[in-house]
Order: C-alpha cells, then sequence, then structure tokens
C-alpha cells in the first residue's frame, strides 16, 4: 500500500491536467489513486479472469486468460482507452532487456542505489537513443522532448554532468 500511494502521488505531482488511469484489480491502488489525485481523474480498473489450468500440466505456464472484468472507479474513463498492456508491455521489454530482473542469473545489484541506476540508465536509454520500430524515432522525439536521436557519447556525458552536480 505504501509502495503504491507513493508511486501515484509522484505521478500526481508530475501531472497538471485530468487524465485518465488505468489499473489491475490490485486492491491498494484503490485508496492510493484517491489519495493522489482525489476526484480529479478518469479511472478504471481492468482485472483479468484467468481459466483453470489443465490436469496434465507438467511444467510452468501461465494460466489462460479468458476474459475481463472491467469497472469504473471514478470519473468518466473512456472505454477505449480502459487497458492495461501498455504498462504490461514495458514491463516485458524491461524485464527483457535488464538482466537484474530475470530470475536465474547473477547479474544482480548488491545496493539499492546500484539498481536505481541501472533502470534510470535503461528508461533514458530506451527513450532517447533507441529508435522504436512502430513509432520509427525515438519516444522522446515523438513526444516532443528531443528533436534527434541522442548517441550514447550524449547520454553519458548527461551522466557525467548529473554526477558533477550531485558533489557540489
Amino acid at each position: 500500500m505504501g509502495w503504491a500511494t507513493e508511486f501515484m502521488e509522484d505521478c500526481a505531482s508530475r501531472i497538471s491536467n485530468r487524465v485518465q488511469i488505468t489499473t489491475d484489480g490490485h486492491r491498494a491502488y484503490l485508496d492510493a489513486v484517491e489519495t493522489a489525485f482525489g476526484a480529479d481523474i478518469d479511472y478504471a480498473q481492468l482485472q483479468k479472469i484467468y481459466g483453470t489450468p489443465t490436469e496434465n500440466e507438467t511444467r510452468y505456464s501461465p494460466a489462460r486468460c479468458i476474459g475481463c472484468d472491467m469497472r469504473v472507479v471514478s470519473g468518466n474513463p473512456d472505454p477505449k482507452h480502459i487497458s492495461t498492456s501498455y504498462v504490461e508491455r514495458q514491463n516485458l521489454s524491461m524485464r527483457m532487456s535488464i538482466c537484474r530482473f530475470t530470475r536465474s542469473t547473477n547479474a544482480f545489484s548488491k545496493k539499492v542505489e546500484n539498481h536505481t541506476a541501472a533502470v534510470a540508465l535503461w528508461f533514458m536509454y530506451y527513450n532517447f537513443c533507441r529508435v522504436h520500430q512502430t513509432l520509427r524515432v525515438t519516444p522522446a522525439m515523438e513526444a516532443g522532448l528531443s528533436d534527434h536521436i541522442w548517441s550514447v557519447k550524449e547520454l553519458i556525458a548527461l551522466l557525467a554532468t548529473q554526477i558533477k552536480m550531485a558533489a557540489v
């Protein structure tokens, strides 16, 4: 509950206009979204319904999704945009790209600061340096945050600048 509230309050502090949020059915999000946004949000929950596993299942495989239960929590969310697919895809990309998130690996962080830095570096690369096939540009360019594809050299230079500023 604490992390959900902290995350939602961070999101709310960065957003100046009314937004639509969709979460899964985790109960912690109900209070977290209400605490962070109050009534100034269009909020829906989308909970997947899973079938029972087959009897002769010999290895782990996820249960088959047989449907979804959509519930409007507050405001007036647009049904066409009630989806968790974008965040699920982002989580999959992150897990598949950062060894620290795979199950059987020796590429782990002993300190939370190192883990945080590795994730931040990956997100910068993903959004500013990597051209996405469907966009044909970087997400930062698509969002109007950058006018060019960043090189890794530019990314490292930004990192060096941040380190110098932190030392001051």
